[in-house]
């Protein structure tokens, strides 16, 4: 089955061009960087967004990417964008209710296949951490070039550090402003103790003074490596 999105607005050219230079620094990290995680440390620091617009980016620079919206309990994926047909997701596969190729779903948006999150699950934890979830993610190395896995906050739940063991990497996307030094250390901690590899962070929602616009909008930075100090 194919989804529409029609709830794309265009991003700034800016905003554009940040997301355009974090798949480049992710394309020189090595042909070993296919599957990454995305996580914050709490709800509403655009983790989704970038995720979705990363593989977004990803698809318009010639990559075939599979979005993999892990985050069970309270996916935005369908609502933001306004999917009007009725799916079947990952809940669905990993439940054993459905066969992988019936959760993968095509896109009007070129190169990218998705998964939805499917109904919402009493024990989310437990079923990403299951065989099926391993199964997804070895099928998707074989057939894209880039699988971006949105993970649930780490500050609230533990599925992201489970989901996160099972990928090449983990990206944290922290809010400017809106979370505390603690807070992200703590992320931080959990990934580590968890083996769990950090390829580094976007710093979300920076507001920038655009020259000749005379106001400020926000958009995305973006850094990489450990800088959040011990």
């Amino acid at each position: 089955m194919n989804i529409e999105f029609e709830n794309l607005n265009q991003l700034e050219f800016k905003t554009n061009e940040a997301y355009k230079t974090l798949r480049t620094n992710i394309s020189f990290m090595g042909d070993d960087v296919k599957v990454i995680s995305i996580t914050s440390a709490r709800p509403n620091e655009g983790k989704s967004e970038v995720a979705f617009r990363l593989s977004q980016s990803m698809g318009e620079d010639d990559k075939k990417v599979l979005f993999i919206d892990a985050d069970i309990r309270k996916s935005v994926t369908v609502t933001r964008y306004m999917v009007d047909k009725e799916t079947v997701g990952l809940s669905h596969y990993l439940a054993g209710k459905k066969k992988l190729e019936e959760v993968i779903y095509s896109t009007n948006i070129r190169g990218l296949d998705i998964v939805f999150t499917g109904q919402v699950a009493p024990n989310p934890a437990e079923l990403l951490g299951n065989n099926r979830f391993e199964e997804l993610l070895k099928y998707a190395r074989e057939k894209y070039d880039y699988v971006i896995v949105d993970c649930p906050p780490l500050g609230s739940v533990i599925d992201a550090a489970i989901v996160s063991q099972k990928c090449d990497g983990a990206i944290i996307v922290i809010e400017t402003d809106g979370v505390s030094y603690k807070a992200v250390q703590d992320v931080k901690k959990q990934l580590e103790n968890s083996g769990v590899r950090i390829l580094g962070a976007v710093l979300n929602k920076i507001e920038v003074s655009g020259k000749g616009y005379g106001k400020g909008y926000y958009g995305y930075g973006y850094g990489y490596g450990y800088g959040y100090g011990e």
